[in-house]
C-alpha cells in the first residue's frame, strides 16, 4: 500500500535587533487556516482567476487564539512585502519580510502570512507572547513552511 498523505507544517522566526545591541530571537509553529487551504487548492488548480502569490507579512498586536477559521490577524499594526525562497529538490520554502526602526512598532503579538498589500487572503496565523518593537528596533520576519 502506498502511503500519499500529504501534510504541510509552518513555523514562524522573528529576529528583533534592539537599537542597544541586543537581539532576541521568538519561534513559534504557527496554523494554516481554511483559506490559507483554499488558497493552496486554487493556486494548483486553477486554470482561470488564480489567486495572487503571498508576498506579505504582517504583524498585529491581537491576543485571541489562532483558529482555522480565522482570514485575518486580529489587530493588524503593518504589513510589509516578502521575499519567497525555495531551493528545488526541497521540501522546504520561506517568506522574509523586514521592519526596519520606525516601522511596525508596537507590542506585537501576531503574524501571518498574506497575498495582498493590504486585505487578501491569509495563508497562516501565528500567536506569541508580547515582542515590544520600540522605534528604533528593526524587525525580521521569516516564515518556514515543510512539505511532508
Amino acid at each position: 500500500m502506498i502511503d500519499e498523505s500529504m501534510q504541510l507544517h509552518g513555523a514562524m522566526t522573528l529576529i528583533v535587533s534592539r537599537a542597544n545591541g541586543d537581539t532576541e530571537t521568538i519561534f513559534r509553529d504557527n496554523l494554516i487556516v481554511n483559506v490559507g487551504f483554499d488558497f493552496i487548492a486554487d493556486a494548483i488548480g486553477k486554470s482561470t482567476t488564480r489567486p495572487a502569490v503571498m508576498g506579505y507579512i504582517a504583524l498585529g498586536t491581537g491576543t485571541t487564539a489562532a483558529a482555522a477559521t480565522q482570514s485575518a490577524l486580529v489587530t493588524e499594526l503593518d504589513r510589509n512585502a516578502a521575499t519567497y525562497a525555495h531551493t528545488a529538490g526541497t521540501k522546504t520554502f520561506t517568506f522574509t519580510a523586514d521592519f526596519p526602526a520606525g516601522d511596525g512598532t508596537g507590542a506585537i503579538t501576531e503574524a501571518g502570512v498574506f497575498n495582498a498589500a493590504t486585505a487578501g487572503i491569509m495563508l497562516d496565523r501565528v500567536v506569541f507572547p508580547v515582542v515590544n518593537k520600540g522605534a528604533d528596533d528593526s524587525l525580521t520576519a521569516v516564515f518556514t513552511f515543510t512539505m511532508s
